[in-house]
């Protein structure tokens, strides 16, 4: 089997590849804000405006850095990517686990899913590993100054974007393709070649959704977030999932070679290889 294998690996991104909010890495603090009081505002006014909390966020963050003559400028939010601190072996991640691939015929295709803000992510020192990066943004004025939300992806629209990798759609605002039918073989990336990554909190519809169609769902847990005031731990989050059928694997947030994560994605890939000659081998195909 000679030819090329391409697989998909879709990532959430706070509390997924980097701890906590990304807003609280940097974007909080220098607004001298609260991030607790900041997520309590913005709460409340997704209540009281029967509003979607994404839009809710993204407009509390224009609000209060307006009230502190903070422009919120494109440059600026790609320096506040650029102060992300990630989990454990995350920035050397992408190079070994596409090695990795490499070693066994195939190509992957890294590709962001998250509510979090794009430009944001655009500047942390991953965002060229990624063939997209589908995340909430923002409308920018001439002067490059953030005027409105453009997009604002939440915990169930998540799910379209994975039918725009399965069909080879780089964008967010093309629905034509979105909804027409199209053959599974003529798709470029079959779901059953397909990887969610999500920290379990706000990813059960996506994972459920790409196992129901033959994908893989890994729940990840930041193991420093321990049970608190009578909640369930992230761990116990991510086990609920594994008895609720929504995720077919856990693991801790770390992405180092020696990882359980990575011996996962290692295991996945090898399935991957074998189910597709088996495929071609059904096929009459004996090279």
């Amino acid at each position: 089997m000679n030819d090329l294998i391409r697989i998909a690996i879709a990532y959430d991104f706070d509390g997924t590849l980097a701890p906590g909010n990304m807003q609280e890495h940097s974007f909080i603090p220098k607004l001298g804000l609260d991030k607790d009081g900041f997520w309590r505002e913005s709460n409340a006014m997704s209540k009281e405006h029967d509003m979607d909390d994404i839009l809710s966020y993204m407009q509390l963050m224009l609000q209060k850095a307006r009230e502190r003559n903070i422009p919120v400028t494109r440059r600026a939010l790609l320096d506040h990517g650029r102060q992300i601190r990630f989990f454990s072996g995350v920035e050397s991640y992408f190079e070994e686990i596409n090695r990795y691939a490499g070693s066994k015929n195939v190509v992957i295709d890294h590709h962001i899913i998250s509510s979090g803000v794009r430009d944001i992510i655009k500047g942390t020192v991953i965002a060229p590993y990624f063939k997209n990066i589908f995340a909430s943004g923002y409308v920018f004025d001439n002067k490059d100054v953030a005027i409105w939300p453009a997009l604002a992806i939440n915990y169930t629209n998540k799910t379209q974007y994975l039918f725009r990798i399965n069909k080879g759609i780089d964008n967010s605002f093309d629905n034509s393709l979105i909804n027409k039918y199209v053959e599974e073989e003529r798709r470029p990336i079959p779901f059953s070649r397909m990887i969610y990554l999500g920290d379990g909190e706000t990813d059960v519809p996506a994972m459920k959704m790409i196992k129901f169609k033959g994908g893989t769902a890994i729940a990840v847990y930041d193991e420093s977030k321990l049970q608190d005031h009578g909640k369930a731990s992230a761990r116990e989050i991510c086990e609920d999932l594994i008895r609720q059928n929504r995720a077919d694997f856990i693991a801790p947030a770390d992405y180092s070679k020696s990882s359980k994560l990575f011996k996962i994605l290692q295991h996945l890939i090898n399935r991957m290889v074998e189910e597709e000659r088996l495929l071609r081998l059904k096929n009459g195909d004996f090279a």
